[in-house]
């Protein structure tokens, strides 16, 4: 499997997994480390997480499976974001969805992260979504924080536009390393909006999320998709 390096140190499996629907296969934790070390036979070896995955679920699901090998974790890379409170009956206070980047919350999911997954580090730490109200210094402050204390080795961010990105890499220390945003054939919004341009002027790799356009790509459900899905089969052919 070929690597992209993407900072000095870090490194991602061309393919990333996505853990968002780990809750949903009901596996065992033994099943789900099995399933786990196949993938990193495949040379996949980056997982792609967010502290809300499967109602804030699917890092602890995966942290039980790491635990029953805890030397699995030095054989792979852990992606994560925070950002986004969605309404839960685990938390009754969040009455609405809302973005939250303060300095407090971003450490608090942080370490929240680190005991859902049962190690001493994330690899990477995305801020989810763009906010009107995100306030770069608080992000900063955190960041520094996360970084000296060695609980966080990168930082990213996914779903940002150009002037979001670049607005808030002037505030920090650290490069940011990457910016998952939603590329497929049936999804060409970053192809439109310049955020591609823009990594390739800034020699960003990003990350690709839904790159099969949420299973569309494989089972066709509306009429877009069955159009792309044809013209897709005619060029393999």
């Amino acid at each position: 499997m070929e690597k992209i390096k993407l900072a000095e140190g870090l490194e991602f499996s061309r393919i990333i997994h996505g853990q968002m629907r780990i809750k949903d296969w009901r596996m065992t934790p033994g099943e789900l480390l099995k399933f786990t070390q196949q993938i990193i036979e495949l040379g996949i070896d980056t997982f792609d997480h967010a502290n809300i995955y499967g109602d804030y679920s699917c890092e602890a699901l995966f942290g039980d499976a790491l635990h029953l090998k805890p030397s699995i974790r030095n054989k792979m890379v852990i992606v994560t974001k925070c950002g986004i409170r969605i309404m839960s009956g685990k938390f009754p206070q969040q009455k609405i969805q809302y973005y939250e980047y303060s300095y407090d919350y971003i450490i608090s999911e942080a370490e929240k992260s680190l005991r859902n997954f049962r190690t001493d580090r994330i690899d990477v730490l995305l801020l989810h979504r763009p906010s009107y109200l995100l306030n770069p210094n608080e992000v900063a402050r955190a960041f520094d924080k996360l970084k000296q204390e060695g609980k966080v080795r990168y930082f990213g961010v996914s779903n940002f536009l150009p002037h979001d990105y670049t607005m808030l890499q002037s505030y920090l220390n650290e490069k940011l390393v990457t910016n998952q945003v939603e590329v497929s054939p049936y999804t060409l919004t970053h192809f439109e909006n310049g955020n591609m341009n823009f990594f390739l002027e800034n020699r960003i790799y990003p990350m690709t999320w839904s790159p099969l356009a949420w299973g569309k790509l494989i089972v066709p459900s509306d009429e877009k998709s069955e159009r792309v899905v044809k013209v897709l089969n005619e060029i393999a052919d």
